[in-house]
């Protein structure tokens, strides 16, 4: 395998990659077989520095539609016999927590590996993991390419956003109005989901007060969204990471007993959000994976099982 860097430039920068100027970058490509005449290619550049944030024109463009120059070898377009290597190792099991990484990983168009961490198996508990996510809980990444591991949901999603330079604004006034909601789901939204989820789908007891006091919470979030998105079409004004997040925790509204058509405008978004591919296909990851949290008691146990006593021998247990 021949490796070698070649400068791509993007005509349509705006349309491919939503940044507002317009940059050459670098991309590393690996051939299938021998490269040859690269004398006669002006453009490949040998011992160039990878700008690895670009990868995402690589695997979520139609390339020649969009105007991108793909440098040539012989008859062999480099684009058509590229080879990714995973970027990122995503740390995920298919929750709506999951779902948000999934998603943003999608929309990126980083490639990943998923590494499925079985909440009902206990592997968050295990010593390795505790090493990149000291909470014991997935979604984490680690970035290969800059050695960073990142955990928790909105984090991650900063993260990816800020390495990409997608769905983030840099203008501070249009990113806090991104960051205000990310934070928002962070602290509300998924936290009264999640409870609403817990006594819905896990007690075995009836508790009429728990029910009611998440299930009214859950009710209000919603109708929070839909006065947000009386005039506009998504939580700050253009699509970003305030509704990644968001999404999966809306996604289960039927399940934890909630009518999304009394909320129109946040059903107009909810289905506009289900009509993108990559939203679909972040949903999709594990969905044909086998779980059963909520019957099994053994992982009933290792889910809710948990206090300062089981924290200190986890963590007792990995730096051994």
């Amino acid at each position: 395998m021949t490796t070698v860097t070649a400068v791509i430039v993007c005509d349509n920068s705006e349309t491919a990659c939503g940044r507002q100027t317009c940059e050459p970058f670098i991309a590393k490509v690996m051939f299938t077989q021998s490269v040859k005449n690269l004398d006669n290619a002006n453009d490949i550049v040998l011992g160039s520095p990878v700008c690895s944030s670009n990868l995402v024109l690589l695997r979520r463009l139609n390339f020649k539609s969009l105007g991108l120059h793909i440098v040539h070898s012989g008859s062999t377009s480099m684009m058509d016999n590229l080879i990714l290597q995973d970027m990122i190792d995503l740390y995920y099991w298919p929750t709506p927590n999951g779902h948000k990484i999934s998603i943003m990983l999608e929309e990126c168009g980083l490639p990943y590996k998923t590494i499925p961490v079985s909440i009902g198996n206990g592997d968050q508990f295990a010593p390795e993991f505790l090493k990149i996510a000291p909470n014991n809980r997935m979604p984490a990444i680690v970035d290969h390419d800059t050695d960073i591991s990142v955990f928790e949901g909105g984090a991650i999603l900063m993260y990816l956003a800020e390495k990409t330079g997608m769905l983030l604004p840099e203008e501070q006034a249009e990113r806090f109005e991104v960051l205000q909601w990310l934070f928002w789901q962070a602290g509300g939204l998924g936290p009264m989901a999640g409870q609403l989820s817990h006594f819905v789908n896990y007690t075995k007891e009836d508790i009429p007060y728990a029910h009611k006091r998440y299930a009214d919470e859950y009710d209000r979030l919603l109708a929070v969204m839909d006065v947000r998105l009386r005039d506009r079409d998504y939580l700050a004004g253009d699509y970003s990471i305030a509704d990644i997040a968001s999404f999966p925790w809306v996604k289960p509204y039927s399940r934890l007993g909630n009518d999304l058509d009394k909320f129109k405008n946040l059903r107009r978004w909810f289905d506009a959000m289900k009509r993108r591919p990559a939203v679909r296909k972040g949903i999709d990851l594990g969905d044909d994976w086998k779980r059963d949290e909520g019957q099994n008691e053994s992982a009933r146990s290792i889910i809710f099982g948990q206090n300062a006593q089981t924290v200190f021998a986890a963590a007792d247990a990995a730096s051994k």
